[in-house]
C-alpha cells in the first residue's frame, strides 16, 4: 500500500523530510550541470537501489524519489534528492524512472497502479524495472508503456549488494536495443549492460542466474559442511580450494561471511525464495525439469519456515547444520 503526505501515517517526520529536502536541493536539482542531463526517477531504496541511485546522484543527476518507508530515503535526500509522495508524483517530474522493489505484485503497483510510474510519466519518457519479476509482466508492462506514448525497458542485476556499492552490477537488459543504448550512461553508473534482446528477456537471464547461483550455494554449503565432518580447518579448505576448478564468485562473497556467522543480507532469503518460486513457475510452463532448482528452493523456503527470511542467502548453512545436527566452527 502506498500512502500520500495527506494520510496521519505520514504526518510528522515524513512531511518534514518532504520540505527539508525541497529546500536543501532546490539549487542542485537546477544547477546548469543537472539541465544537461535527463531527469532521473527512483523508486525503491532498500539495499541495493540505495546504492544504486546513490551513484546516479554521484554522476550529476537530478533524482526524484519514492519510498514506501520514506526515512529510508533519507540519506538520498542528504545527498540531492528531492522525495515525491508516489510513484506518479516521481514520474511526473521525470524523463527516466528506475524501479527496484521487492515482489511482482509491487511491480505492478508501482508501474501500472493507479498511482503508478505510468499514470505520470510523460509521453516519450522511460521506466526501468531492475527488480527480479516475472517475464510475462515485463512483457505487459512494456505493451502498456507502448499504448501511453512511453518506453520500457526490464533490466535485472546480479551482484548484490557489494556490487551495488561498488558500481559493477551485471545488468540484464530486455526491450528495444536503441532504448536500451540511449540509457546506457546511466546504466554505466551502476555496472555493465548487456541487452538481452527483446521485451521480458531481462528478466529470462536473471532467473537463469538465479538458477545457477542457487545450485552453486548448495554444493558451496554442503562442501564446507563436508569439510568439518571430515576434520578439516574450514578456512584452510576454503582457501585451498579458491584457487582451483571448485573457485566461485558464490566462495568470494559468502564463504567468509559463513565462517563468521555473518548473515546480514546483501540479499534477503526472502527474496531469493521469490526468484526461485518465479523459476520454477517459468519451468512448469516450459515442460523444464530442473531438480537441482527445486531442492535449492525447498532448502530455502525451510529458512523461511524457521522465521529466517530476512537473513541474507548464506543463511543456507543454517538449513544443512539442522539437516545433520552439527554447526560449523566461527572465525573472527
Amino acid at each position: 500500500m502506498y500512502y500520500s503526505f495527506s494520510s496521519p501515517f505520514l504526518r510528522g517526520l515524513p512531511s518534514l523530510l518532504l520540505s527539508s529536502c525541497r529546500r536543501r536541493n532546490f539549487v542542485a536539482t537546477y544547477s546548469s550541470m543537472a539541465a544537461e542531463k535527463p531527469r532521473v526517477g527512483w523508486i525503491g531504496t532498500g539495499v541495493m537501489g540505495q546504492a544504486m541511485c546513490g551513484h546516479i546522484l554521484s554522476a550529476g543527476y537530478s533524482v526524484t524519489v519514492f519510498n514506501r518507508t520514506l526515512s529510508k530515503a533519507q540519506t538520498l535526500c542528504d545527498r540531492g534528492a528531492i522525495i515525491a509522495d508516489s510513484p506518479k508524483s516521481v514520474a511526473a517530474e521525470s524523463d527516466i524512472v528506475f524501479t527496484i522493489v521487492g515482489y511482482p505484485k509491487d511491480v505492478r503497483e508501482v508501474i501500472i497502479g493507479e498511482n503508478g510510474v505510468l499514470k505520470g510519466l510523460k509521453p516519450g519518457g522511460t521506466v526501468v524495472d531492475m527488480t527480479t519479476s516475472e517475464p510475462s509482466l515485463a512483457r505487459e508492462i512494456f505493451d502498456y508503456a507502448k499504448q501511453k506514448g512511453c518506453e520500457s525497458v526490464d533490466a535485472p542485476v546480479s551482484g548484490g549488494d557489494k556490487g551495488a556499492k561498488a558500481g559493477t552490477l551485471a545488468i540484464f537488459a530486455g526491450g528495444e536495443e536503441t532504448v536500451v543504448e540511449r540509457l546506457k550512461p546511466l546504466f554505466d553508473c551502476m555496472g555493465k549492460v548487456t541487452y538481452m534482446g527483446g521485451p521480458g528477456l531481462g528478466q529470462c537471464t536473471k532467473l537463469g542466474n538465479q538458477i545457477t547461483i542457487a545450485s552453486t550455494m548448495v554444493g558451496l554449503v554442503e562442501g564446507m559442511v563436508y569439510a568439518h565432518k571430515a576434520g578439516l580447518d574450514v578456512e584452510m579448505y576454503i582457501k585451498a580450494i579458491s584457487t582451483g576448478a571448485a573457485g566461485s564468485r558464490c566462495l568470494d562473497l559468502y564463504a567468509d561471511r559463513i565462517l563468521r556467522r555473518d548473515f546480514d543480507p546483501g540479499f534477503f532469503v526472502n527474496h531469493f525464495v521469490k526468484d526461485l518460486g518465479i523459476s520454477l513457475r517459468e519451468c512448469q510452463q516450459m515442460g523444464l525439469s530442473l531438480p537441482g532448482l527445486a531442492l535449492a528452493q525447498q532448502l530455502y523456503v525451510s529458512l523461511k519456515a524457521h522465521g529466517e527470511g530476512n537473513l541474507g542467502t548464506q543463511a543456507l548453512v543454517l538449513a544443512l547444520e539442522r539437516l545433520n545436527n552439527l554447526q560449523l566452527p566461527t572465525i573472527g
